[in-house]
């Protein structure tokens, strides 16, 4: 587990990941990107399914707050480095907070989302949906407020979607229902699971929803209001609460001001790569990014260091396959540590890593129940465990394997031991040359201590 200062460092350096060096963060939009009328993006545009699985967790938010959502989540670097910079000014309160907030260079959106920390925490631990959203967002934005109508009426037709002392919901048409505060001052955020809200599992990728909403709530729950008075007002900061709205009529975008907002307009720039670099007294930071048209693979990361060590992230996204992967590593005179974590076709696994002069330790963990154990010392010795998706159990001391597929142990590799000639202990004796390694598995697991330390090189980001 990251410490609050390593947790800090990370959100810092995913600042600058997704979009990277050759994008400031005052890059904004307020009019229609190339091609708007049609689809902007590359690869294949999503489905009418697809974007309302990825706008099913915001749909029935209040019309303002999905507004803040969707253009902020063309800039998921701002998004990290927002809920970082939240988490370490905790301290800061009402006036306080928001006259800090107003000197960050981050996009009018995402300063708004500052006032919602359950919102912005959510998009901050959920980048690749935060990130998938923005994409659907600038490069379809007539579709994906559709969505978001469709979902509306879904919910509404279900009886899950009903005026409250929280929120205001009309039906202005058929096709259009706006949802507003009673109280003009509070906001209550709506906490919901997509998969029964809309009376459809909604099932959505690369997104672990929040905690559901206490045992005998209503569908659609409330936690506590947040005060968008005076101090969001405006006529005091031009990004706050009532600045924002969605344009249901016409032309279907965010409205910021009363004006059409699309977010980031350097979003999938069609860039081949980009870097940057600073150097200080203290220290030195780097970031690229780079895109791969062969692959489709986009791919980013950072580095900082100074006199005490270096901590480093990166990210990688393919859409055409739907694999991502990211990782975090970091180094200083005591040793050395990482966490990773990579998912594709529906599995996630999850790895961490940590030297000193005492050893190594490792472990890993995977969505589909495989998991891993190892730990070698300063003199040498060694030691795993692990077991496979399937159940099958394996173990590794010294040189020596061992597979369990439940009628007992099974020594694959290593010199013959005392304890193998047993059977009645449990401990088979075939040795099996080129036999698997403690973490080998034909049943999904994993396939050897070097391939799983390998995965701990790659993050992910992105969608489909």
């Amino acid at each position: 587990m990251m410490t609050t200062g390593a947790k800090q460092l990370f959100s810092a350096i995913l600042a600058v990941l997704l979009v990277g060096g050759a994008t400031p963060y005052q890059v904004r939009a307020q009019a229609a990107p190339t091609g708007q009328t049609g689809y902007s993006g590359q690869g294949v545009p999503l489905t009418a399914d697809e974007l309302q699985q990825l706008a099913a967790p915001i749909a029935l938010y209040p019309d303002a707050l999905v507004a803040q959502v969707l253009a902020a989540a063309t800039f998921p670097d701002q998004v990290a480095a927002a809920e970082g910079w939240v988490q370490a000014h905790s301290n800061l309160t009402g006036s306080a907070l928001m006259q800090a907030v107003d000197g960050q260079p981050w996009d009018p959106a995402v300063k708004a989302l500052t006032q919602f920390p359950s919102v912005l925490g959510n998009m901050a631990s959920n980048l690749t949906w935060t990130s998938s959203l923005g994409e659907a967002y600038h490069t379809q934005s007539a579709d994906v407020m559709t969505a978001i109508q469709v979902l509306r009426a879904k919910a509404y037709a279900a009886g899950n979607l009903k005026s409250s002392t929280q929120l205001a919901v009309v039906q202005q048409s058929p096709q259009v229902i706006v949802i507003q505060p009673v109280n003009p001052q509070v906001v209550y955020v709506p906490m919901y699971n997509p998969a029964v809200v809309y009376g459809y599992p909604y099932v959505v990728p690369a997104y672990v929803p929040p905690p559901p909403p206490p045992a005998g709530a209503a569908v659609v729950a409330f936690g506590v209001g947040i005060a968008v008075g005076a101090m969001m007002a405006s006529n005091s900061y031009a990004w706050g609460y009532s600045s924002w709205n969605c344009g249901w009529h016409g032309t279907t975008t965010v409205v910021y001001h009363g004006g059409a907002y699309y977010g980031n307009n350097a979003w999938h720039g069609g860039y081949y790569g980009s870097s940057a670099s600073a150097y200080g007294p203290n220290g030195s930071a780097h970031v690229s990014n780079g895109y791969n048209p062969s692959t489709g693979t986009y791919a980013r990361g950072g580095t900082v260091s100074n006199g005490y060590g270096s901590a480093s992230a990166g990210q990688a996204y393919n859409p055409r396959t739907g694999a991502s992967a990211a990782t975090v590593q970091g180094s200083n005179a005591y040793g050395n540590y990482g966490a990773s974590t990579a998912s594709k076709n529906g599995t996630t696994v999850n790895s961490q890593h940590q030297t000193n002069a005492n050893g190594t330790t490792a472990q890993a963990h995977s969505s589909n129940g495989g998991s891993a154990y190892a730990a070698s010392g300063k003199y040498g010795n060694s030691a795993a465990v692990g077991q496979t998706a399937n159940g099958d159990k394996y173990a590794a001391a010294n040189g020596k394997t061992y597979s369990n597929t439940g009628s007992g142990w099974d020594q694959k590799s290593g010199s013959p031991s005392s304890y193998n000639k047993s059977s009645s202990s449990g401990w088979g004796g075939q040795e099996k040359s080129g036999g698997s390694s403690a973490m080998s598995s034909g049943g999904g697991g994993w396939s050897s201590r070097a391939s799983s330390a390998r995965g701990s090189a790659s993050y992910g980001g992105r969608r489909r």
